[in-house]
């Protein structure tokens, strides 16, 4: 079973940075996409940006320019450095490990807080 565990977030004023960090135990096959969701309180989890193993990145249109999305095949780790943060960024952020066709498989990490508050 593969596990996933995020760290890295807390609390930062608007305007500052953080860095999150997702690692897996394994990764059972090496084309695969990780990315990082977003869940604020009373709304539904979202996409922020996901990360081929190829290196292709996708952002929602909300962060593009401020959060950057990078990944370490050999630490089997992902990573989201986010700039410019706004109180609208406050939200638990969760790690996913998706493998595409034959394994059809995805995994989640328990998240991370992040709060954006002076």
């Amino acid at each position: 079973q593969v596990q996933l565990v995020e760290s890295g977030g807390g609390l930062v004023q608007p305007g500052g940075s953080l860095r999150l960090s997702c690692a897996a135990s394994e990764v059972t096959f090496s084309i695969n996409t990780m990315g990082w969701y977003r869940q604020a309180p009373g709304k539904e989890r979202e996409l922020v940006a996901t990360i081929t193993s190829g290196g292709t990145a996708n952002y929602v249109d909300s962060v593009k320019g401020r959060f950057t999305i990078s990944r370490d095949n050999a630490k089997n780790t992902v990573y989201l450095q986010m700039n410019s943060l706004e109180p609208e960024d406050t939200a638990v952020y969760y790690c996913k490990l998706h493998f595409g066709p034959p394994y059809n498989t995805e995994y989640w990490g328990k998240g991370t807080l992040v709060t954006v508050s002076s």
